[in-house]
């Protein structure tokens, strides 16, 4: 199922073909190494004495009995490790941060108070149950919008204020500059409160860190500290750890092993690694620290946030305006993921469609929950989820099919480059050949056939079809590096400062250098994460690598290529534009002899006190933006909520494809994390923050039983951004996903009177969606937003600590 729009790689070419993963074997057979597999000699163990309440003063804190137990090597406190602030991937409020341990005051359920070291980690574990800690309970809350009402608790009372950052704009089209109400034009206007909820990040290995603090001096420049880490982001980690400790960044060896999942809950380093970090250089010795899945439940969270969108249309479908007021829930500390609705979610707003006015406000505050980071897609997903939902609302309103709703608002295929009106510009897209080949290959006129024979039936078991369309943002911009060095032995060796956890890279890089080399793919040695090894790096996130890091290694492999074409040329005795690579090295053209193979190319190169190595810093100017359409059949079982996905479509356009089974492999991943959202997952605290999915048992991860089979394609627009014309498809999948299962459910319910069911859509939501149809006590889906938007829009701009944009 794939529609080319663009001519592909050249004829022959690796690129664009399914060639099995390189990185597999170790992976499959079990001889990778995570962090937690790697033991120092002399290596202590470390374990965290955390908070049983969600905001409390401490009043005493007794480690003496717990310093005197076996093993023990220390016990260190707010007291021993200080109190500055551990540097982190992402400071959202300046006045607002976290030291390696929390000192006087918790803020919530697991903020570490006291951090034990022992030889073995059973003895960490033993001792850690003898620290005696006293609290002090304080009121607490939970709810984000409830954090923003008069008299709330505040996490910090010397702010006076819950409120991390705001946002308040309008956007408007030249011709309707004079416009204060972007909703006056509207004919129809359907409003609508959305959560969507906190979910936890779960990849496979939690947190880990093994910190050495010994000196290597036989490196060059000398290593004063060596941190293997669990990071997306080796060379981020390498500095936040050398500003931490007073370091230079050369100073400081990061090395990321074999990474078991990120999902952006691995960005850089947290407050927890720079304790474990200071615990080591106080102690002399390596220290090792690895969360259990419990304490991974509370460090990687994300999502958070409700939504209040109102969309503006004509009678004939055509959008005039677009509201929306959000609140992001930080949790506590002013934790990055709240902030998306300020940032991502506003930049983002416009999605895929022609919006002539949106009016935009957000604010991120702070809870007595775990601190609130990024999950895949950060903020794009939550902005499309918003968007598709209202859109859903008004096709019923209009009495229009989903999907034509949205081809009547869809920007142009000749709009491009498109500016929106919150600043962004698209590069390049088809949104309605992909929403036409979801609808084909779903066969949506044969679904909506069954499912209204079921409804004339009276079955009880009810079909629903929902359709989402959207447009997400990656890379971001800036630079990568990428490193081709050709070996002695006639192979290569690729490094690039991207950092994968599962992606691919090792695969997807040596794919390129094969093919601007012509060296045998098994001959291609992959080097990454290291930061002795790879210079520099902005690591992986935001579906960056292939665009910005593929695109650095094919400029460093064809340079390396033209520096050995002109060396071939002296050896042949040829003008360099009459040899080609091929197969084995380089030959002259049209002439019948052996090539001058790699190894004779570096063995000549060698001789003249030269490397044939070249490291080029590749810019991209600007970000890429992949696009796509899903179609999400379920069946909803009436008589007891439950609803069973049958179907998922899934057309998603990220540029150029470098190797298929990746592609679709992302697209899989993200679409079950995607349709789980809106089915299963749901991170829940009480009322007095603790924690009531703080563990699998209670968490619903869903199991291969619980998914299906995907029906994942895509279409081809390559981007001109980048020389691969490649965009990003990490977190398309979860980004189309979520509304179109959503829209799906509720779709199976609109004859009953239906119009909304917040995510994620449970039996028990979905069962009491429907006997309120029957009762005629439908709520109204929406509601008034908190009134601290009142006093945002009054002033014309954010509120204290806030952004305008």
């Amino acid at each position: 199922m794939t529609a080319e729009v663009s001519a592909g790689p050249r004829p022959g070419s690796i690129l664009g073909t399914r060639v099995r993963r390189v990185e597999d074997p170790e992976l499959v057979t079990g001889a990778s190494t995570y962090v937690d597999d790697l033991r120092l000699e002399g290596t202590a163990h470390a374990v965290f004495v955390r908070s049983p309440l969600a905001h409390a003063r401490v009043t005493g804190l007794d480690t003496r009995e717990a310093e005197q137990a076996p093993g023990v090597l220390a016990v260190h406190t707010a007291a021993t490790l200080g109190t500055a602030w551990v540097p982190s991937f992402a400071q959202p409020h300046e006045q607002v941060g976290h030291g390696p341990l929390a000192d006087d005051v918790v803020r919530y359920v697991g903020d570490p108070v006291a951090l034990v070291v022992a030889e073995t980690r059973a003895q960490a574990v033993d001792a850690a149950e003898l620290v005696d800690v006293d609290y002090e309970p304080l009121d607490v809350v939970v709810d984000p919008e409830e954090a923003l009402a008069d008299g709330a608790p505040l996490q910090f009372p010397e702010l006076g204020t819950n409120v991390v950052q705001s946002v308040r704009a309008l956007h408007l089209r030249e011709d309707r500059a004079d416009v204060t109400d972007v909703l006056a034009d509207a004919e129809v206007v359907v409003r609508a409160r959305i959560e969507n909820q906190r979910l936890a990040t779960t990849p496979i290995e939690p947190q880990a860190i093994l910190v050495d603090p010994r000196p290597d001096g036989d490196s060059e420049p000398a290593t004063e500290l060596t941190a293997w880490v669990s990071t997306q982001h080796p060379h981020l980690a390498r500095t936040l750890i050398a500003r931490w400790v007073g370091l230079e960044p050369e100073q400081v060896r990061v090395v990321a092993p074999h990474v078991g999942g990120a999902f952006g809950g691995k960005a850089g380093i947290q407050f927890a690694h720079g304790a474990v970090v200071s615990a080591a250089r106080a102690l002399g010795r390596p220290v090792v620290w690895a969360e259990t899945r419990s304490e991974a439940m509370l460090s990687m969270q994300g999502r958070g946030q409700v939504q209040f969108a109102e969309l503006g249309v004509t009678r004939d479908g055509r959008i005039t305006g677009l509201r929306c007021r959000n609140v992001g829930d930080c949790g506590a500390y002013a934790g990055f993921g709240g902030t998306l609705p300020v940032g991502a979610g506003h930049v983002m707003a416009q999605g895929p469609y022609e919006i002539p006015a949106v009016d935009y406000s957000a604010v991120a505050v702070m809870t007595n929950t775990a601190p609130n980071g990024a999950f895949r897609g950060a903020g794009r997903p939550e902005a499309a989820a918003l968007l598709e939902r209202v859109l859903d609302l008004a096709a019923h309103e209009l009495g229009l099919a989903p999907e034509e709703l949205r081809r009547r608002n869809l920007i142009a295929p000749d709009a491009f480059p498109y500016a929106t009106r919150t600043g962004l510009t698209y590069d390049v897209g088809d949104y309605a050949g992909a929403l036409d080949e979801a609808l084909r290959v779903a066969d949506v006129d044969a679904l909506r056939a069954e499912q209204r024979r079921r409804i004339e039936a009276g079955e009880e078991v009810l079909l629903g079809i929902g359709v989402s369309t959207y447009v997400e943002i990656t890379g971001f911009g800036g630079q990568e590096l990428g490193v081709v060095r050709i070996d002695d032995d006639g192979g290569a060796t690729v490094m690039a400062g991207t950092s994968s956890h599962g992606q691919g890279h090792a695969t997807s890089f040596s794919m390129i250098v094969a093919d601007r080399l012509g060296i045998p793919l098994e001959q291609v040695r992959y080097v990454q994460s290291d930061t002795r090894e790879v210079e520099r790096g902005g690591g992986t996130g935001g579906s960056r690598s292939l665009q910005l890091g593929g695109s650095a290694v094919a400029a460093a492999a064809s340079a390396v290529r033209d520096r050995a074409r002109e060396l071939a040329a002296e050896l042949l005795e040829a003008a360099p534009d009459d040899v080609e690579v091929g197969d084995g090295g380089f030959a002259v053209r049209g002439v019948p002899a052996a090539p001058v193979g790699w190894d004779a190319l570096a063995a000549a190169a060698a001789e003249r006190g030269e490397e044939l190595r070249v490291a080029l810093d590749v810019p991209q100017d600007g970000s890429t933006f992949p696009y796509g359409a899903h179609v999400s059949v379920v069946e909803v079982d009436t008589a007891t909520g439950r609803v069973r996905p049958l179907r998922h479509v899934a057309v998603d356009d990220c540029g150029r494809v470098l190797h298929p089974s990746i592609v679709e492999g992302q697209q899989h991943g993200g679409i079950a994390q995607g349709m789980s959202q809106a089915l299963w997952e749901q991170f829940v605290y009480g009322e007095d923050g603790q924690p009531l999915t703080g563990s699998l048992a209670d968490y619903q991860v869903p199991t291969a039983a619980d998914t299906i089979s995907y029906e994942a394609g895509g279409t081809q627009t390559p981007t001109h951004l980048n020389e691969l014309g490649a965009k990003g498809i990490g977190e398309s999948g979860t980004i189309g996903s979520t509304p179109a299962v959503q829209s799906a459910v509720v779709d199976a319910l609109r004859h009953l009177g239906v119009r909304h069911v917040d995510i994620p859509c449970t039996p028990q939501r979905v069962w009491s969606a429907v006997r309120a149809a029957g009762d005629g006590t439908l709520p109204d889906p929406w509601r008034e937003p908190p009134a601290f938007f009142d006093t945002l829009e009054a002033a014309g701009g954010p509120a204290d600590g806030g952004v305008e944009v």
